[in-house]
């Protein structure tokens, strides 16, 4: 290989998301910011001249062979296991038939098809670091959370993640030519915590749509959603499930009409997703917590949306409230600001990058009702205040972009392919 081509991106990237679909609705289910991630970068890397090809488990009998996501962007549904039925937790058994399918599409093409392999998630990684080797490419890694890190943050009665998911990130980490960190703090984990190389380690921000979350007509956005045009109105977006914490804004919600705060006529508590993960064992569990809190009148739940839908919903929000345990980034607290609502965050993970204490909304310690009511009360109840956070969250959000991460992700492949090949030919030398 020529000096040149070291230094030009791959032409065909092979993306790997085992476990959950860019297709599927984020806010349910396994699908999230991860989905909305490899969404958005593969559809800017087409348009830089690089085929990507998304390989994920098929999941219905309905789905097609080939699903093209974007023009140059295909979606490959690899039957490994039963199409339904099968959880997150259960899916290390079917990794050798995904691997086999996987392979079985390399196959079909002539060698060097694919330049680099692009693994999202330790089950994917598992899978990328065998075709890596069969293939003779580079291997670049995502992780998106870390059972560590989530173990040692779980929520109350949360189930943690075992230990087979421990040892199967630490092979990924050993094995993957680059791994990619969200944030300083998650690069600090994967050395620390995973004695990863800090050379291997290649920190790029995610980002966010600018054309799509922007600031808009609040009133019209609150029509939409049949909400009073004087309403004091809180909202959580994402996945119904412990790690989310979504009890937490309830719990606060509860806090702001007792002391009141907020008058009950006039608040309106906004929650958009679905269960997911372990809350899946309770789905119900926040409706019941509403009612037993005594806040069910003022809380409406909302299935995911996407698209406008959502920009609706950030749109018609004093506040989005992103109360998780833990959270590798946190792209629901960009989008927010990015629409111009300020955001009441914990300060955990990346929310403290993904969120401008003070500046762009207000990051709090810890989970207790009082400590998220007395946040979501000076954002809601102080005009000024608002009015400041909302302009400088317009302004933070827009620091952040899927353009500039796509730069970033490429720039880092043809890092991985130089490191590759100069390991190969150490290794040669050596033999």
């Amino acid at each position: 290989m020529s000096v040149i081509e070291l230094h030009r991106p791959p032409h065909r990237v092979a993306v790997l998301s085992v476990h959950t679909s860019p297709l599927e609705q984020p806010g349910t289910g396994d699908a999230g910011g991860m989905n909305v991630y490899i969404t958005q970068t593969a559809t800017r890397m087409a348009r830089r001249g690089i085929a990507v090809e998304i390989f994920t488990r098929a999941t219905s009998s309905e789905l097609p062979p080939v699903a093209e996501l974007a023009p140059g962007v295909l979606v490959r549904h690899v039957h490994a296991g039963p199409f339904e039925g099968l959880g997150k937790e259960e899916l290390p058994a079917q990794l050798c038939a995904f691997t086999a399918g996987v392979q079985r599409a390399e196959a079909r093409h002539e060698p060097g098809h694919y330049g680099l392999v692009h693994s999202h998630y330790w089950l994917s990684g598992q899978v990328g670091w065998l075709v890596r080797d069969r293939w003779g490419v580079p291997l670049v890694h995502t992780a998106h959370t870390l059972a560590k890190v989530k173990n040692a943050a779980l929520a109350d009665g949360d189930t943690p993640e075992p230990r087979t998911r421990e040892i199967g990130e630490q092979q990924v980490v050993d094995q993957a030519d680059q791994l990619i960190a969200n944030t300083a703090v998650e690069a600090a984990q994967l050395t620390d915590l995973y004695d990863a190389e800090p050379e291997k380690v290649n920190t790029v921000a995610p980002g966010v749509d600018l054309e799509l979350f922007r600031p808009g007509d609040r009133a019209a956005a609150r029509a939409a959603l049949g909400i009073a045009p004087n309403a004091v109105v809180l909202a959580f977006v994402g996945r119904i499930q412990p790690l989310k914490a979504p009890d937490v804004l309830l719990r606060a919600a509860a806090e702001l009409v007792a002391t009141g705060a907020v008058p009950r006529e006039r608040l309106v508590v906004v929650v958009v997703g679905g269960p997911s993960g372990t809350g899946l064992e309770a789905p119900t569990s926040l409706q019941e917590l509403a009612a037993e809190l005594g806040i069910a009148d003022v809380v409406r739940f909302l299935p995911p949306r996407r698209g406008q839908a959502l920009v609706e919903v950030y749109r018609a929000a004093d506040a989005v409230a992103v109360p998780s345990h833990n959270e590798s980034f946190g792209l629901v607290a960009l989008e927010a600001q990015a629409c111009g609502t300020p955001v009441v965050a914990a300060a955990v993970g990346g929310l403290p990058v993904a969120v401008s204490h003070l500046n762009s909304g207000m990051l709090v310690g810890g989970h207790e009702a009082v400590h998220w009511a007395d946040a979501l009360r000076q954002v809601v109840a102080q005009p000024r205040l608002w009015t400041r956070l909302s302009a400088g969250a317009v302004a933070h959000a827009g620091e952040f972009s899927w353009d500039h991460t796509t730069d970033a992700l490429v720039a880092g492949y043809v890092e991985a392919q130089g490191a590759f090949r100069r390991a190969l030919f150490a290794r040669d030398v050596a033999v």
